[in-house]
């Protein structure tokens, strides 16, 4: 595993992308793994599943810096916590990067996406019509962005039942390689504003947001 990409956002708050490299097996001689997490691992295809959920695991223990074992759980929305560390996560995955964001004391969530033209497609599915009105002629790359924070929020709030079309709006902002924008999250009770960065890294686009920023 090489670290290709880390920001440190604050004291307490950073991420990191790395380039996966190693086999299954090399990735698995790094981590130390219970029984049911060995179980669920027999349940994944061979391949990029199985690549992303290791890579995601031996990243966020270099980040954590620690030689204790790491008990890395989900909820019942599917949200990764730390069962023995105070620390808030965020994973994410594409292609051949694996992110990991962490924090010491707030929600956390961050999205790297693979840059490819098909977005235009789906674009009406998680766009409303005044989002899409502000898209700049860099459209792939500005839908990406958009995406990318949608999908950022989503993680750090960790709750089913979220549109990306009808819950989280996203303000006017020009797109440029790197920057920050504001957007809303509407979860029927109440609105929680955030601020959240892009960052484009090769051809991928990374958004990642933290509570109260």
């Amino acid at each position: 595993m090489a670290l290709v990409y880390h920001k440190e956002l604050d004291p307490s708050t950073s991420f990191a992308i790395w380039k996966i490299e190693e086999s299954a097996e090399e990735l698995l001689a790094q981590l130390q793994l219970k029984h049911h997490e060995i179980s669920y691992l027999d349940t994944l295809i061979n391949g990029k599943r199985n690549l992303h959920w290791l890579s995601t695991r031996v990243l966020l223990r270099r980040m954590m810096n620690t030689d204790e074992y790491i008990d890395c759980q989900v909820d019942s929305s599917g949200k990764p916590y730390l069962a023995n560390f105070p620390h808030h996560i965020s994973l994410s995955h594409s292609y051949d990067y694996a992110a990991v964001m962490v924090s010491k004391d707030r929600a956390v969530g961050i999205d790297i996406e693979l840059i490819k033209d098909k977005i235009e497609r789906i674009a009406h599915k998680f766009m409303s019509k005044d989002e899409l009105s502000f898209i700049s002629q860099d459209r792939i790359e500005h839908l990406y962005v958009c995406w990318c924070a949608k999908e950022a929020i989503y993680k750090l709030h960790g709750k089913k039942n979220i549109s990306f079309l009808d819950d989280i709006r996203i303000s006017p902002f020009d797109y440029s390689g790197s920057g920050s924008f504001q957007s809303s999250l509407d979860t029927g009770s109440r609105t929680n504003n955030y601020t959240v960065h892009y960052d484009k890294f090769e051809g991928y686009m990374i958004g990642y947001v933290s509570d109260n920023d």
